[in-house]
């Protein structure tokens, strides 16, 4: 009789938390059965335009299943150099985020937080590397809890309208 080696547990985007910008523990499980796209994002940023794009869709969309988080980084040429506080006001003023923003982390490198390490490893970027090379990157995790989709920073939102659609 042999002891068979039980398979490895498959993570899910579900068996993740994180911060959320007003400091408070937010388990991805709460997203169960919902279609996320979540981005790192950056308030200084030639990309920062996006945010008025994210809100559109998530608008658009919210009410079928989709819900956007917003994770902002500050590890691209530094802009993202805010507080919390700062960052949740100036989407909310400037570009009137409803969408979930969370803490600010990093997302490459020995500190990338988990749920950055583990969209990555599902979705490899551009010539199969893994690591984030700008703001405004987007993963796109179905409802079951999987990455679905990786798509540069210059893809708008409005872009991915047709492969939300799909999976909602």
């Amino acid at each position: 009789m042999t002891d068979a080696i039980p398979p490895a547990v498959e993570l899910a985007f579900y068996d993740f938390s994180a911060l959320a910008v007003d400091g408070h523990e937010v388990p991805m499980a709460q997203y169960r059965g919902k279609v996320a796209l979540v981005v790192n994002t950056a308030s200084r940023c030639g990309y920062t335009p996006q945010y008025a794009g994210l809100e559109s869709i998530y608008e658009q969309f919210k009410d079928r299943g989709l819900v956007i988080l917003g994770f902002p980084c500050n590890q691209f040429g530094g802009q993202e150099p805010g507080s919390e506080a700062e960052i949740a006001q100036f989407c909310q003023l400037n570009y009137g985020v409803t969408f979930p923003i969370f803490a600010k982390i990093n997302v490459n490198g020995p500190d990338a937080h988990p749920l950055f390490k583990f969209l990555k490893s599902g979705k490899s970027g551009i010539f199969g590397t893994e690591a984030i090379k700008w703001n405004f990157t987007k993963f796109l995790v179905d409802r079951s809890g999987k990455v679905v989709g990786r798509f540069a920073p210059a893809t708008t939102p409005a872009d991915l309208g047709p492969a939300i659609e799909k999976l909602l």
